[in-house]
């Protein structure tokens, strides 16, 4: 039995070019599965898939009405599938673009303009979380995000703390909505953003951060988020979400992003966002000296 199998080993002749041919076939598998990973998509896919096995078997056993049905079926459902699985479909091939695009030829946006802005969006995301003001901050990178300022008010200004604390105020007209950051410039403000479908995201979070999910998902944006209940900053990366950060970590966070090269690959989870972020001061605070030898302390109720 062991020889037979050897022989078998033997006999078995492989190309190179079949080598690759599997290859890059995993990989097409690997990244369709890892574009629809914890959205909507998985289920459709499922769905999809057992249909397929009940023709294949509807085929083996000679079932011919079954067989014309899903046929016939199929026609329609590819176009459906195409309807359906829109934003995956759209998220996947501006992922594609930036891959294939010639951003790694273009430098890397001046570091003096990458601080500057990184300075004034944690700075103004911490002086509205002080107040508990809602905000959403989307800065652009490599991916243009001119359609989503045109639903909004165009604005084209200088960035600054001033203004877009003044945006935010409450009830004032482009509080409700995001701001759109290119470089150290407000494009846009009172924006409306897509909202994210993955179901964790419509579970936990308001409106606020699923658009923040929803827009990093099909860009590589940044972006900021400031809770109006509970004050908590958030920063949102390819739509995973790190909260509660404070103003150093938040712009120590956005001159790492920022400053990187467009092409970088960006962190697929949010543990690996959370490692990326500067590691938070120790306090300076000074102790007070405990009691002296011999003597009880009493702690206050």
């Amino acid at each position: 039995m062991v020889e037979e199998l050897l022989e078998l080993i033997r006999g078995v002749d492989v190309q190179p070019i079949a080598l690759i041919d599997i290859l890059l076939t995993a990989l097409l598998i690997y990244g369709l599965f890892s574009l629809i990973r914890g959205t909507r998509a998985v289920r459709l896919v499922i769905g999809v898939t057992v249909l397929y096995a009940i023709y294949v078997a509807a085929q083996a056993l000679g079932l011919q009405l079954l067989s014309q049905i899903l046929q016939a079926g199929a026609v329609v459902g590819l176009l459906a599938l195409v309807v359906v699985f829109q934003p995956e479909l759209r998220r996947g091939l501006e992922r594609i673009g930036r891959v294939g695009s010639l951003g790694w030829l273009i430098a890397p946006a001046a570091q003096r303009t990458v601080e500057r802005t990184a300075q004034v969006v944690a700075r103004t995301a911490a002086m509205l979380a002080a107040e508990k003001v809602g905000a959403l901050i989307v800065i652009e990178r490599e991916t243009g995000l001119q359609d989503a300022a045109e639903t909004g008010v165009m604005v084209e200004a200088d960035l600054s703390v001033e203004l877009l604390g003044t945006i935010f105020t409450p009830r004032s007209p482009l509080h409700d909505g995001a701001v759109i950051v290119r470089g150290d410039r407000i494009v846009a403000a009172a924006a409306v953003l897509p909202l994210s479908e993955t179901q964790i995201y419509r579970e936990r979070f308001g409106t606020r951060h699923r658009a923040a999910v929803g827009i990093t998902e099909g860009t590589d944006a940044l972006a900021v988020v400031v809770s109006e209940e509970t004050g908590a900053i958030s920063l949102v990366v390819r739509g995973r979400i790190v909260r509660h950060l404070d103003e150093e970590r938040l712009r120590g966070a956005l001159v790492t992003q920022l400053g990187s090269s467009p092409g970088r690959r960006l962190p697929t989870s949010s543990r690996a966002l959370r490692d990326t972020l500067p590691r938070p001061r120790p306090s300076l605070r000074r102790r007070a000296p405990g009691p002296a030898a011999g003597t009880t302390e009493t702690r206050a109720e």
